[in-house]
């Protein structure tokens, strides 16, 4: 038996599933596509996460888009989180071409155009639905780690949660958070003193500081009313096709803070919501996380912290992770080492860097008499991958380079009409683009403060009306007082300076009698 025939039956039996499966492409071996020798991902094992890696301009973004295409086609909702804003030609069908049907060609299938139902998301100023969370949903836990407070700083948020709830004070969004802040610390202090403990001034100033800092990068758009229901993402349309949920992030890579929150938010509310499923036959949802390195670089400790969390324990959720990186040293050990499914795309070997980057990247994969891992990450062409997975039985499949299918999709970015019709014809925008604004603490703490103030100002006109009454009746006394205490002394002095010359007077009529 030749090399080639044994790499192909190793293959067929490695990549052969009993369920249903998505086709990547057909095996390539020395550098050749081996025609029809397929390629297959068991639909079964994509909540065992995932990861898709490979330098600039190697395809992994198509990748991506391949492999949400044929989730959609199963029925399994998606989430993309598209930080360069390149994937909303997920929406309109590909164009031909004789490259495409060459490579099809190779890989035994014919490709075939087709759009996919989409829905535009957004958490910034962006077009889009909407994706907003209350902060009353996110619990003092959970905000506490997105303003990275120290220990006494999130007792005083649980303090501040605790009170609201007594009170019966909804806390939606920042201003409602902010405004009981205040109140806490200025007319409420002696109120939440006798009730709950004395809090220091210095807590809740650095606690307003972080707050601020999260504001900033636009954190006020986040959070509010409506609230997002995680479960529209495993909406299907009428085709039974699961919608591809496309969350534009491109104007929130120097804002790590803000999607941080967001990230936090929504694996924390998958995780609540959806119920225990164990291993289904597909998944029920899966999230793509596009230029993850972007993200751990400025994630924050309890980003990172949730999502290993996450990544441990959403899989019995029915809910898939995939991050699409550069290489997988972006990803930190404890995260890459719970990635069952590996994409591998080329990469560079420009540096010592880069070298030392290829070798950590080769010893990710299973040992191989087929191929020197290092040698192919090097050697791989655009749209062309190092692919290992994870069978029906949880056990690694064996590596294998691989010719990828093209993406049925247009690989590229849509126009602005065709966005316009895509937003025209989103149920979801109607229904979570309408600001709902609620009486909530703010407003409730705003009437208290006001009348608080009102009736201290009415208070001080009483204290100020009575003052000047005492004082002008002490005025009056003092003045008659005054007057008669003047006239007495007016007559003395008249009295005296009429004796000191009479006196005179008298002493020189005296002399002149004599």
């Amino acid at each position: 038996m030749s090399s080639e025939d044994k790499f192909r039956k190793t293959i067929e039996k490695g990549y052969t599933f009993k369920g249903d499966s998505i086709l990547m492409g057909t095996s390539m071996l020395n550098d050749e596509a081996l025609e029809k020798n397929e390629v297959r991902v068991p639909l079964k094992t994509f909540n065992r996460h995932g990861l898709i890696a490979g330098a600039t301009g190697t395809g992994k973004t198509k990748t991506l888009q391949n492999i949400a295409e044929r989730l959609s086609e199963n029925g399994v909702g998606v989430l993309l989180m598209d930080i360069k804003g390149d994937l909303s030609g997920l929406t309109q069908p590909g164009k031909p071409h004789p490259k495409i049907d060459e490579r099809h060609n190779k890989i035994g299938e014919a490709w075939k155009p087709n759009g996919y139902p989409c829905e535009l998301m957004t958490i910034s100023k962006d077009k889009g639905v909407r994706m907003r969370a209350t902060i009353s949903e996110f619990g003092p836990v959970l905000l506490s780690k997105i303003l990275g407070l120290n220990d006494t700083q999130s007792g005083v948020v649980s303090l501040i949660f605790k009170y609201c709830d007594d009170k019966g004070y909804l806390l939606l969004d920042i201003k409602d958070f902010r405004k009981v802040l205040q109140y806490v610390t200025t007319d409420g202090k002696d109120e939440i003193q006798s009730e709950y403990g004395r809090i220091s001034t210095a807590s809740t100033g650095a606690i307003m500081r972080k707050l601020i800092e999260v504001e900033e990068q636009g954190a006020d758009l986040f959070f509010g009313e409506k609230s997002f229901d995680v479960e529209d993402l495993l909406r299907t349309d009428r085709k039974g096709q699961g919608f591809i949920n496309i969350l534009r992030l491109v104007d929130i890579q120097g804002k790590p803070k803000l999607f941080s929150t967001f990230m936090l938010c929504l694996l924390a509310e998958v995780y609540e919501t959806f119920p225990e499923v164990g291993d289904l036959d597909k998944p029920k949802l899966v999230i793509f996380i596009d230029e993850a390195h972007l993200i751990f670089k400025n994630a924050s400790q309890a980003l990172l912290d949730q999502l290993e969390t996450m990544i441990k324990l959403i899989r019995s959720k029915g809910v898939g992770i995939f991050f699409c990186t550069q290489t997988p040293t972006d990803v930190p050990e404890e995260i890459l080492g719970q990635l069952g499914m590996k994409f591998q795309h080329a990469l560079r070997a420009f540096t010592a860097k880069d070298r030392k980057a290829i070798k950590l990247a080769a010893e990710n994969y299973p040992v191989t008499d087929f191929y020197k891992i290092n040698q192919e990450l090097t050697k791989l062409g655009i749209g062309e991958a190092l692919i290992t997975v994870l069978n029906e039985k949880g056990i690694p499949t064996p590596v294998v380079r691989t010719l990828l299918r093209a993406p049925s999709s247009r690989m590229d970015v849509i126009t602005s009409a065709e966005q316009k019709k895509v937003l025209d014809d989103s149920r979801l925008i109607k229904e979570y683009n309408e600001v709902v604004d609620r009486k909530s603490a703010y407003e409730i703490l705003t009437e208290k403060m006001e009348k608080y103030a009102k009736e201290q100002e009415k208070a001080s006109a009483g204290k100020s009306s009575r003052s000047k009454t005492s004082s002008r009746r002490r005025k009056s006394v003092i003045g008659k007082e005054a007057k008669r205490v003047g006239n007495r002394m007016l007559t003395v002095f008249v009295r005296e300076v009429s004796r000191g010359l009479l006196g005179v007077l008298g002493l020189k009529r005296s002399r002149r009698r004599r």
